[in-house]
C-alpha cells in the first residue's frame, strides 16, 4: 500500500497508509490527515489514484503545496517525493517501498527504538537497538499498571514508539526544546493526566501520566530520579 510519512523538523510523527481512493489533507478535523497548524488551510490538498498512478493536487490553499521544493497545482507522485505543507513534510512511499529509517529522514546516529505492548493490555515487549547508549538518559517512562508495573524505560533515543500495533500507538520524540508525545495509530487517542491528547504533538513535563492501550505510565524528567534508577 502506498503511504505517507509525516515529519516536522526532521522528527517523524506518524505514517499513514493511502488505502482510500481519495485522501484529504488539511487543518479541519474532517480531513483524513489532519495537520493542526495555522499555515495549513482547512482543506489544503488531496491525494488520489487514477489508472494506477497517484496524484497530489493543491485545493487552492493559502500557502500552497510544494513537492521537492517546487510549488505545484497537480503532481504525479513518485516514490521518495517530499511534499511540503507549511513546516510539515510528507514523504511519499510507493507500494513496496521499504520505508527504512534513512528513507524517512530519521537521524541514523539515533536509531529508532520501539517499545510495543504485546497481545494483552498489561504486557510490554522491548527491542533495544544494537550498540551502546550515548550518554545518560535525560528522561524515562515508568510503567504504573500491568505485568510490568514499576519498570522504567529510559528515553535515550530521538524516537521511542510505544503501544500496540493495530490498536493504539504513540511516539515520544526527544527535541532540543524537550520531550513531546504524538498519536500515531488507532481510533482512540492517548490521554495525558486524563485529558485526550488529540492529533497534535503535546509537550511532556515531569510526572505527567500517560494512558495508552490500557496501560498507565509516568513520564519522569527529574535528574535525581533518573540517576537513582540507574
Amino acid at each position: 500500500m502506498p503511504r505517507l510519512v509525516l515529519s516536522l523538523d526532521g522528527v517523524v510523527l506518524r505514517e499513514v497508509g493511502l488505502a482510500k481512493d481519495r485522501t484529504t489533507i488539511g487543518r479541519r478535523s474532517h480531513n483524513d490527515i489532519v495537520i493542526d497548524n495555522l499555515a495549513v488551510s482547512g482543506e489544503h490538498s488531496v491525494i488520489y489514484g487514477s489508472a494506477g498512478d497517484v496524484y497530489l493536487e493543491d485545493l487552492g490553499s493559502t500557502n500552497g503545496t510544494t513537492v521537492n521544493g517546487q510549488p505545484i497545482k497537480k503532481h504525479l507522485l513518485q516514490s521518495g517525493d517530499s511534499v511540503e505543507i507549511g513546516k510539515y513534510r510528507l514523504k511519499f512511499l510507493a507500494d513496496g517501498a521499504t520505508g527504512t529509517e534513512g528513507e524517512v529522514d530519521i537521524d541514523t546516529s539515533q536509531p529508532l527504538r520501539r517499545e510495543f505492548y504485546g497481545p494483552g493490555p498489561a504486557t510490554i515487549q522491548i527491542r533495544q537497538p544494537g550498540g551502546g547508549e550515548d550518554g545518560p538518559a535525560a528522561a524515562s517512562v515508568k510503567i504504573l499498571t500491568g505485568a510490568n508495573e514499576g519498570r522504567e524505560l529510559q528515553l535515550v533515543k530521538a524516537l521511542t514508539t510505544i503501544g500496540r500495533p493495530g490498536h493504539q500507538v504513540a511516539v515520544i520524540t526527544r527535541r532540543p526544546t524537550g520531550y513531546f508525545i504524538a498519536h500515531v495509530e488507532g481510533e482512540v487517542f492517548p490521554t495525558i493526566n486524563g485529558i485526550n491528547l488529540g492529533s497534535a504533538a503535546h509537550p511532556l513535563k515531569n510526572s505527567d501520566v500517560i494512558e495508552l492501550a490500557g496501560v498507565r505510565m509516568e513520564f519522569v524528567n527529574e535528574p535525581s530520579a533518573i540517576q537513582a534508577a540507574a
